[in-house]
């Protein structure tokens, strides 16, 4: 328990690892690292040091042998926000799509009709101050997407000045060429490194022809979940498992059951999640079908041993053709029981 209450409250916007022992004796033993350091351990009697220098340099998730054991380096996710500047009309088809991805949404705009509009769209926070005031108190972080979709290229430039050395993960910038040459060429004018507005997105979105307000809106969210997808950190701690594990039916005994490797076409990524309570209920997937009852009854099992277990999973025979399942891949599950 005292691994998921560190993960809590653990900065999400560092490099954070989990290290994972799953095999051997020592099985189910764990280190954090936030930024390169230990910040985490429940073992001191482990050689962490030899498994640290073993991590995969691309950052992605898998399962690595050190020394004839099985360890599973799991990079995690960042924290991830969307911040509009600009409550007109593409902003309102943005801020819906943001609801449906679980995407927490800030909105700024001077207007106070248009803020309005913004607060019944759903946004979770709506500010309404000139561009330059409200940015000046939003820090930015490496999970930030800024959105500029003002009413004019002069306050799309106010808003790219106060972003542009801020942290982020993504900045577009909506406009034409010419209104975006402008800009760009102003605030290169002003000592800002052409080389960093070049990593501006703009004109802003995919290239999907999109004409009306909601097929801009949708153009600019699919390029924000494209570059937010091409993160190699694949751990998946939602609050809502880690709100499950601490919070709710904290007294009744449950596993947490994670992909550790795939091969082949598997439903779901290396480092999805589930959470099996003694009382049945579920909360996360990790794919449906056969593997998910068929893993329910293993967590189960090992909550009821208190033991810690790897369970290699085939969806290439029979059965799984029965159940449904066309992936036709392998997955390595591995359950941890929580005490």
């Amino acid at each position: 328990m005292d691994f998921y209450k560190f993960l809590k409250q653990i900065d999400k916007n560092n490099e954070n690892i989990v290290i994972t022992i799953i095999s051997g004796d020592k099985i189910g033993q764990k280190i954090v690292l936030s930024d390169g350091e230990i910040v985490y351990k429940d073992n001191d009697d482990i050689n962490w040091e030899k498994i640290i220098s073993a991590i995969p340099s691309d950052k992605k998730s898998r399962v690595i042998t050190v020394d004839e054991k099985r360890i599973y380096v799991e990079f995690m996710r960042h924290r991830y926000n969307v911040v509009v500047c600009g409550a007109g009309h593409i902003s309102i088809p943005i801020i819906k799509i943001c609801r449906l991805l679980d995407l927490p949404v800030t909105v700024i705009d001077d207007r106070i009709t248009f803020a309005n509009n913004a607060v019944e769209a759903g946004a979770d926070k709506v500010i309404c101050k000139p561009f330059e005031e409200a940015l000046s108190n939003i820090e930015g972080d490496s999970g930030t997407f800024f959105v500029i979709v003002t009413r004019g290229h002069r306050y799309d430039q106010t808003c790219l000045e106060n972003i542009i050395h801020k942290r982020n993960a993504y900045i577009g910038m909506i406009g034409s060429k010419v209104r975006v040459a402008k800009v760009l060429d102003y605030l290169e004018s002003e000592g800002i490194s052409r080389e960093k507005l070049k990593k501006v997105y703009t004109p802003i979105g995919l290239k999907i022809g999109a004409e009306t307000p909601e097929e801009i809106a949708v153009a600019i969210m699919a390029q924000i979940i494209e570059v937010k997808n091409k993160e190699t950190g694949s751990s998946v701690y939602s609050d809502e498992l880690l709100n499950a594990v601490l919070e709710e039916k904290e007294e009744i005994p449950k596993a947490m059951v994670t992909i550790v490797s795939r091969k082949g076409s598997a439903p779901r990524d290396v480092g999805t999640k589930m959470l099996v309570f003694k009382d049945g209920t579920i909360i996360g997937t990790i794919g449906g079908g056969c593997v998910e009852a068929g893993i329910r009854e293993s967590a189960l099992m090992c909550i009821d041993n208190k033991k810690h277990k790897l369970f290699p999973i085939d969806m290439t025979g029979r059965n799984a053709e029965d159940e449904g399942m066309v992936c036709g891949g392998t997955v390595e599950l591995f359950v941890e029981p929580i005490c």
